[in-house]
């Protein structure tokens, strides 16, 4: 097993290599996606990538999808409930549109259920439903091994923005649920979607119920949280955004308007100079000659 772990514009790679078949989990965000390739080349070598499996369809977690198979005909394998969506390239009912995001098209050739065992470098894993981030995600669990790869179910210092209750949709019982499913496994080892891979999961699991009870207290909180992390993945991929433009780009982005109208409820200028003031306030970005950019 090899980990790649990237910046936060694109979610961590992870390589296996067995006797049989390489195999990659996530493939990392669509501007990254020349990256993502030259770093794959460089770890597999001369050697084959067989298959590309995907934890949920959010756009950094996918957008390498398409170089990567047209690169090695890797066959690509999602989670059950996306799959017909994609090879109907449904793009009102995948993640991308409604996040302001970007994602190459790409077929799927197969799908993951829960419950279904992987053979990831000649390891047995099996597929456990992981619902609240993201409603159709999964994480992998290697038993034998105590590996847990957990994309954005946990990190170690909390767990992906509860995008389903942004829109009416539950959420917070189901990352409550998640968490209550990887405090019963035995792990020695987290490799998660973003950050580096850790070792205590107690710690990262008190974090996280701390975090989903604060969240779930007053539910505004976590609109505001997303529509910060929104803006943020907008800057980390255009590297600089005019101040002016602000508001409009997050009005045009559904999941943000939806979370302003049902939660935060401001103008669409002052959401635009609130999300802003956040990002300043939390050393993410930085004002400089009208234009909103990557803190140093």
């Amino acid at each position: 097993m090899h980990v790649l772990e990237r910046g936060w514009l694109s979610s961590n790679n992870i390589l296996f290599f067995g006797e049989n078949e390489n195999v990659i989990i996530d493939t990392g965000y669509v501007t990254h996606a020349e990256q993502t390739l030259e770093l794959v080349k460089h770890v597999l070598g001369d050697r084959p990538l067989h298959k590309i499996y995907n934890t949920h369809l959010h756009s950094d977690h996918c957008g390498g999808n398409k170089i990567l198979h047209d690169h090695y005909q890797a066959q690509i394998a999602i989670p059950e409930a996306e799959f017909y969506k994609v090879n109907d390239w449904d793009y009102a009912k995948l993640s991308f549109q409604a996040t302001g995001q970007k994602c190459d098209r790409f077929e799927a050739h197969a799908l993951v259920k829960p419950n279904d065992k992987l053979m990831l470098g000649d390891l047995e894993w099996i597929a456990l439903a992981a619902p609240g981030h993201d409603p159709h995600s999964l994480v992998l669990y290697c038993e034998k091994e105590g590996l847990l790869i957990s994309a954005d179910a946990l990190w170690e210092k909390g767990f992906g923005v509860i995008f389903p209750e942004l829109d009416g949709r539950p959420g917070f019982d189901e990352t409550r649920a998640t968490l209550d499913l990887i405090s019963e496994l035995d792990i020695r080892l987290v490799i998660p979607g973003h950050g580096s891979p850790f070792t205590d999961v107690k710690k990262s699991l008190e974090v996280a119920y701390s975090r989903i009870a604060y969240l779930q207290d007053r539910p505004v909180r976590n609109a505001e949280n997303a529509v910060k992390v929104l803006l943020k993945f907008l800057l980390l991929e255009r590297k600089e955004i005019k101040l002016v433009d602000v508001p409009k780009l997050l009005h045009d982005i559904p999941l943000v308007d939806v979370a302003n109208k049902y939660h935060l409820r401001f103008g669409v200028i002052y959401l635009g100079y609130w999300a802003v003031k956040q990002l300043q306030r939390a050393g993410a970005a930085e004002v400089r000659d009208m234009m909103l950019v990557n803190a140093d």
